[in-house]
């Protein structure tokens, strides 16, 4: 027969400290365990791919070595189920190529499951496969995020895009092996905007209501570290106010960022603007240990060269455009690889008329 517990006792348990504490180490074990199948996997399955992968070598013969894929997919599938067909076996394949060094994938596989590596894989481009892997670790994207980056082009769409190759393998080194986020690898353009709702005609408070109404997704294109601080935020100089549209933080940059919306194409006269905000916000809001706060305009459109020649980056201004209704992605595509190529080109073109010494200081810092 059961024995009944008495009321009291029961309540005491139900809502009391200890029930608390016992379903935390419940939980906290189960997701242990988990990881640790999860690495163990993944470590398995790049064993697995690079083993076939240098019998596949020492034939030399691409006919031989697919033979050899589909008999073994067939055995093992078999013996151990689904997870080793032919098609498992040569993603495998695949992920020991791309991932070489089995330290990388040792470390890599205590925070990104099977199903992270299986959206990387398939990327072309080694310095994209880095990309996303990198601040997929970082900023810990689950596997549906992972995916929606990786469709939206966030790559291609951040600033790092833009830079020569080493200069992006060196940031993408520098977050590997220091977790070292740059404004770079943070801020992108365009702006997906389209979950706002805006129609053919709109106000700047316009997008201002419809951006705190949809914070959280507003927050997602942003990125992971944004945190909101004010709309509106009042800026006294003398006797006159100033409102700066959005305020955030950013806890990985740490510092301030101050955002403002045009309606129009970017104009001259933002800038004097958002100077002014951004020396304001350093003197009387930045905190002891905050880095200088950066500000990021978001136009309707821009002049890439117009941006150049007021040297933007160099008083931490981002201006980026957003786009309240998505383009076909073969269109969008084209345009964002147009303009990586554009601004490398421009790099390029300044590196080659920079005077001598400019050029090896340059390079100093770089190394440096």
């Amino acid at each position: 027969m059961k024995k009944k517990t008495s009321a009291p006792a029961e309540k005491a348990v139900t809502s009391g400290k200890l029930l608390r504490d016992l379903r935390t180490m419940i939980v906290q074990a189960r997701q242990d365990v988990a990881r640790q199948v999860n690495s163990r996997l993944v470590i398995l399955y790049w064993n697995i791919g690079q083993r076939i992968r240098q019998d596949i070598l020492k034939m030399k013969r691409a006919e031989y070595g697919k033979e050899i894929v589909s008999a073994v997919g067939r055995q093992l599938s078999e013996e151990y189920g689904e997870g080793f067909t032919e098609k498992s076996l040569r993603r495998m394949i695949q992920f020991a190529g791309a991932f070489p060094q089995e330290q990388i994938v040792a470390t890599l596989s205590r925070q990104l499951g099977w199903s992270h590596f299986k959206e990387i894989i398939p990327l072309a481009d080694p310095l994209k496969r880095d990309f996303y892997t990198e601040m997929c670790r970082v900023e810990q994207w689950n596997v549906r995020t992972l995916r929606r980056k990786i469709s939206g082009m966030l790559f291609e769409r951040t600033a790092l895009s833009r830079k020569p190759k080493k200069l992006i393998e060196e940031e993408i080194k520098a977050l590997r092996e220091e977790d070292r986020l740059t404004p770079d690898l943070v801020f992108k353009d365009p702006y997906f905007l389209e979950f706002l709702g805006l129609k053919d005609r709109y106000l700047e408070k316009d997008i201002e209501d419809a951006i705190m109404r949809e914070m959280e997704n507003f927050i997602l294109e942003l990125g992971v570290g944004f945190s909101f601080i004010a709309r509106q935020k009042r800026i006294s100089v003398d006797d006159v106010d100033y409102y700066l549209d959005l305020l955030f933080y950013h806890r990985r940059l740490q510092r301030l960022v101050a955002i403002e919306l045009k309606l129009d194409k970017f104009k001259a006269e933002h800038k004097g603007q958002m100077e002014l905000y951004l020396r304001w916000l350093d003197r009387y809001e930045r905190q002891p240990g905050e880095e200088t706060p950066i500000g990021l305009i978001l136009c309707a459109g821009k002049s890439d060269h117009h941006i150049e020649l007021l040297e933007l980056d160099k008083g931490g201004i981002r201006v980026a455009a957003y786009l309240t209704e998505l383009p076909p992605r073969d269109l969008l595509e084209k345009k964002l690889l147009e303009a990586i190529k554009a601004a490398r080109s421009r790099m390029d073109a300044k590196a080659l008329n920079m005077p001598q010494g400019g050029c090896r200081h340059a390079k100093e810092r770089h190394r440096l």
